[in-house]
């Protein structure tokens, strides 16, 4: 009796065992190669402590091939349990297409407002289809040494802005601007989308042009072209050639005084012998004005429809909201801030002091992200094309305007009232 209810309880357990291991392995693919080692060593342990029947791998993919690669796993039905989400149209394709469970009222989603919700919804506003995870934050690094020897402050206005890179530009020993435009995407995404949000008056421009009440031709547009046309001739003889990683190069080696960024680029920075990085927020136009920060939704994590470890993996998209990861994630993923409503105490110096913006300037995100990239062309490759040959010298701001807008009015029809 007893080896039968012995050999009965083995039998049982190594069953329950068996079906664990089958309903606990999770995988959750990003783009994010650049996290592996903090998933793998901090985030992911810091889970399965707490939950000790399941186990998590971290899949990443090369962020240039993620896109398409994640969408055609979706449809042969080998993609991951869950799914690191690009905000807007980027992920609303893949719920449209019953690639991704609805998330409304799951546990962990109450820590979130509406705001930060709204770059994973339905145009409605009605599902929500990823969890929201982290923003990035536009702004500019300079060189604190340099500035310390040429006696210069951080800028806040567009006048002080310039007479900074007079002042470098007269000196000689260093670049104005650690910038160039070969790969054409840091001409709209580290400057247009920087420093236009204070012509444009942030959200107030964004909206007229989804209302189509706007044009890029008014204006205030065009004063953002025209700032990029001065910068122009800030750049160096070779800009056209110079790429993203020639200009982290020129800035962390000490040879630029500037750099226009986003936050993603702190922990790059902090890696820099020698560097002591300071950040300003973009300048406004005139004294007096409320600063307009871009702070760009990035990323999301959803939950495949077709994953066959639903509970594993609602367990853990309700870690995912809790505080514990939005502090871990906001302090390790140094530049990437937590969407969430948890308070948490950054503890980078320039990564705290860009959170800080959110609480005292105007917030926006980048122009094109909503609705505007409907169509063909795209207004992102559209973007990327014109605001570099404006850089490069080579565009007029106000043709610049006007091809954007020839552009915009072909591919974009606002919504009927």
């Amino acid at each position: 009796m007893n080896i039968a209810r012995l050999l009965g309880n083995t039998l049982l357990l190594t069953l329950l065992s068996a079906t664990a291991a089958r309903a606990s392995t999770l995988v959750l693919e990003s783009w994010r190669v650049d996290d592996q080692a903090v998933w793998d060593t901090v985030l992911i342990p810091a889970f399965e402590r707490k939950h000790p029947g399941i186990t998590v791998r971290f899949a990443a993919t090369a962020p240039t091939e993620y896109d398409s690669g994640v969408a055609g796993r979706l449809a042969a039905g080998t993609a991951g349990d869950l799914i690191s989400c690009r905000p807007f149209d980027a992920a609303l394709p893949l719920y449209r297409k019953g690639h991704l469970d609805k998330l409304n009222g799951k546990s962990g989603m109450q820590y979130f407002d509406a705001a930060a919700l709204m770059a994973w919804q339905t145009d409605d506003g009605k599902d929500t289809f990823c969890m929201p995870v982290a923003s990035v934050i536009h702004g500019f690094f300079y060189n604190k040494k340099i500035f310390a020897r040429l006696k210069l402050q951080p800028p806040a206005t567009e006048a002080e802005f310039f007479a900074v890179l007079d002042a470098v530009r007269k000196h000689g020993g260093y670049a104005p601007l650690a910038l160039g435009t070969a790969e054409q995407w840091e001409a709209s995404q580290t400057v247009f989308t920087n420093i236009g949000p204070s012509y444009w008056r942030g959200e107030e421009g964004r909206r007229a042009l989804v209302a189509g009440k706007a044009k890029f031709t008014d204006p205030p547009f065009v004063a953002a072209f025209e700032f990029e046309e001065r910068l122009a001739g800030y750049l160096g003889a070779n800009a056209a050639t110079q790429t993203y990683a020639d200009s982290q190069a020129q800035f962390a080696q000490g040879r630029a005084a500037v750099y226009p960024a986003g936050s993603w680029d702190i922990a790059w920075f902090n890696r820099a012998p020698g560097l002591e990085l300071g950040v300003f927020a973009p300048p406004v136009r005139r004294a007096g004005q409320a600063c307009q920060v871009s702070e760009h939704m990035d990323i999301g994590i959803g939950v495949n429809r077709k994953s066959k470890n639903k509970e594993a993996a609602y367990r853990l998209l309700a870690w995912l909201g809790s505080q514990e990861f939005a502090d871990l994630y906001t302090n390790r993923v140094i530049g990437f801030f937590t969407l969430s409503n948890h308070l948490i105490a950054v503890r980078d110096p320039v990564a705290k002091q860009m959170a800080a913006w959110r609480n005292s300037c105007a917030l926006t995100f980048r122009l094109n992200a909503q609705f505007l990239n409907r169509g063909t062309p795209s207004m992102e490759s559209l973007l990327w094309e014109v605001n570099a040959q404006v850089l490069n010298g080579k565009l007029p701001a106000a043709e610049a305007a006007r091809r954007v807008q020839q552009g915009f009015a072909k591919a974009y029809a606002p919504p009927r009232k």
